[in-house]
């Protein structure tokens, strides 16, 4: 839409109802130059409005804010400190970004399409890095006081960080680095509710970080080639990942959490090049249930910082190397010994897992290094049973597909199965000092790597040959 068509619009109605608005039909600002202007204006109105917190039992419905599908820059960041706010919009509009800028431009001329769509939002903050991640965010929910924020709502829209910058790593690299400073929902003060759903992310820093979080519902959501996806900070309890397609960049985390218990994290598809897939800090009584894990490192799961009592259960876990070019320079800085599946804590369950390793020897670090598939490096009373884990070695092909062929090339590296031959690896490591650990059908006796005067073992049968 045009500027002149926005001003011609100023002259209908602003609103369906008095508590539902449209960014393209409010009367204030233009939502194509800066749609964070016009939203603040809006909730400013909200408030206005909405100022009696006891009226005829209630008073403060909140709103709904639509945005139709469109490009929208985002200059002015929008700050959030009303409840039951719903932020929808009417497509995700996700497509990598990644892909693009690793495609020739010749190539490029030819595309259907260039950028993300659907309900767009372009992020233009410009963030001061002294003022911390906060300042970078597209959308900063913040609020003192009692009771808490609550229930905001993300729904249905794309946020796109536009480009990572150079930090340094070499010419023409500027676009890999998973670096901009940019957040696309940042929850700075303690929340209950939130729901962010049907969302697309897309190239920046950090997707969606959440502080002290009460009954959070991250679902069905595109977060991805960002830099960090999802992180819950602080501290919170009884929260939900669910559902969603997810991935990070080399340097940070696909789905990170500290402090929290009861956490369900469950059906999620998360793609490799994530520095970890779930990275948990000090996080307890929360379920790791029903997803898929694909990773091009090691340290696909880390519990650290003292997890206790959580379940990892029914989780594919798949671990190879980088099939596309453009991306075979980078990793998460860490070798094999370090655990596909690493535990520093207590009295957690890792249950009937697939776990399947799949990598040219010549890829190991240290050389000739046994991989370890489980380690628990600290620990009692960690009980860790009937995982199935799959150890084979591959003969990598020279990769002379053209850069816009990554989805033919990482789809063939997945579906191969054939060439393989059995890997040696160490399927559990119990480190010393950990005692009254429980380990059974994981690996057979010499697979299994533990002080067996303290620790139980049962090793899985070997069939005759």
């Amino acid at each position: 839409m045009t500027s002149s068509a926005v001003a011609t619009n100023r002259s209908q109605p602003a609103m369906v109802s008095e508590n539902c608005y449209d960014v393209t039909t409010y009367p204030v600002g233009n939502p194509y130059e800066d749609i964070g202007a016009v939203i603040n204006s809006i909730i400013a109105d909200i408030k206005s409005r909405q100022s009696l917190s006891d009226l005829n039992d209630g008073g403060k419905p909140g709103a709904v804010i639509y945005i139709p599908p469109g490009d929208y820059r985002l200059v002015t960041q929008v700050v959030i400190d009303v409840s039951y706010l719903k932020i929808m919009g009417s497509g995700h509009g996700f497509t990598s970004s990644s892909i693009r800028f690793n495609t020739p431009a010749n190539e490029l001329a030819r595309w259907h399409e260039l950028w993300p769509g659907g309900s767009r939002i372009l992020v233009d903050v410009s963030p001061v890095t002294a003022d911390g991640q906060a300042a970078g965010a597209a959308f900063h929910v913040r609020r003192t006081g009692n009771p808490r924020i609550s229930s905001v709502e993300f729904a249905d829209f794309c946020i796109d960080g536009l480009h990572f910058v150079d930090d340094g790593s070499g010419p023409n690299e500027a676009e890999n680095t998973y670096k901009n400073g940019k957040t696309g929902i940042y929850v700075g003060s303690a929340n209950d509710s939130f729901r962010i759903t049907g969302m697309g992310l897309i190239y920046l820093e950090y997707g969606v970080t959440v502080h002290d979080a009460d009954a959070l519902a991250i679902d069905n959501n595109f977060i991805a080639e960002c830099g960090n996806c999802i992180e819950l900070k602080g501290m919170g309890q009884a929260s939900r990942i669910a559902n969603n397609f997810v991935g990070a960049g080399y340097q940070g985390h696909s789905i990170y959490a500290e402090n929290y218990g009861g956490i369900l994290v469950s059906a999620n598809n998360v793609f490799p090049r994530g520095a970890s897939s779930i990275y948990f800090s000090g996080v307890v009584r929360s379920s790791v249930t029903g997803n898929r894990f694909h990773s091009f490192y090691p340290g696909m799961l880390v519990f650290a910082a003292n997890c206790c009592e959580n379940l990892v259960s029914s989780n594919h876990f798949l671990r190879d190397r980088e099939p596309w070019a453009p991306m075979q320079k980078y990793d998460n800085g860490l070798d094999d010994l370090f655990g596909l599946l690493r535990i520093d804590g207590s009295n957690n369950s890792v249950i009937a897992n697939h776990i399947s390793e799949t990598i040219d020897t010549r890829y190991i670090k240290p050389s000739a290094a046994k991989p370890v598939m489980i380690n628990v490096v600290s620990g009692s009373g960690n009980y860790i049973a009937n995982n199935h884990i799959v150890a084979t070695a591959e003969t990598s092909q020279m990769n002379d597909v053209p850069n816009s062929a990554c989805f033919a090339t990482q789809v063939g590296a997945l579906l191969s199965t054939s060439n393989l031959k059995a890997l040696e690896v160490t399927t559990v490591l119990v480190q010393d000092g950990s005692m009254r650990n429980t380990v059974l059908d994981s690996g057979n006796d010499e697979e299994v790597v533990m002080d067996r005067a303290r620790n139980a073992f049962r090793g899985t049968p070997v069939p005759a040959e």
